[in-house]
């Protein structure tokens, strides 16, 4: 009995060397860095995503026609948002339209602002889309008329402070998963 005891204590404080959190997402173990991406924001300045972020980012990638998974994954952001409180205001929401010749820039950023005005919508467009889509894994296939929806990548990421991917979220995981995962984090 001793013997277990021993070893489930060693287990624990091995686990707790780590300094890595338990995440309630899916952990991404190891964290993976991921390129220090520059996306152009509609105010002309240029939103980092990746090794240069400075503090943690919450992404998806999504579009501004969609009529359920985008509008609700932006809404658990808000509740992710007012549980975090004051602590909110050191991540950054940022929605990433996969559908440029829709989604201008503009449109994009005032579709995110409409859930929190804190929220940040970009629409890169050319290859840099194709980029930061193979960086994160994330797939779409258009429709086929201008008012088609786009099957995309539904997931939610979670990067750190220090740009590294440690988490994701698949559609259906409850927003209190984010949040303990950043409340963790902060």
């Amino acid at each position: 009995m001793r013997a277990v005891i021993a070893l489930g204590a060693l287990v624990a404080g091995l686990t707790g060397c780590t300094g890595a959190p338990a995440f309630e997402g899916v952990a991404i173990d190891p964290p993976r860095t991921m390129p220090a991406l520059r996306v152009p924001h509609v105010d002309g300045s240029t939103l980092s995503l990746g090794a240069e972020a400075g503090r943690p980012l919450v992404l998806f990638f999504g579009y501004t026609n969609c009529p359920d998974i985008c509008p609700t994954t932006l809404a658990d952001w808000r509740r992710v948002k007012d549980r975090l409180g004051d602590r909110a205001a050191t991540v950054r929401f940022v929605f990433l339209s996969v559908d440029p010749e829709r989604d201008t820039p503009a449109i994009a950023a005032a579709y995110a602002r409409r859930f929190d005005p804190s929220f940040v919508g970009v629409s890169p467009g050319g290859a840099l889309i194709g980029e930061l889509m193979q960086a994160f894994g994330v797939a779409t296939m258009p429709g086929a008329s201008p008012e088609h929806l786009v099957s995309h990548s539904s997931q939610v990421f979670l990067l750190d402070a220090e740009g590294r991917l440690v988490a994701l979220y698949p559609t259906g995981t409850p927003w209190t998963a984010l949040a303990h995962d950043l409340e963790a984090l902060l």
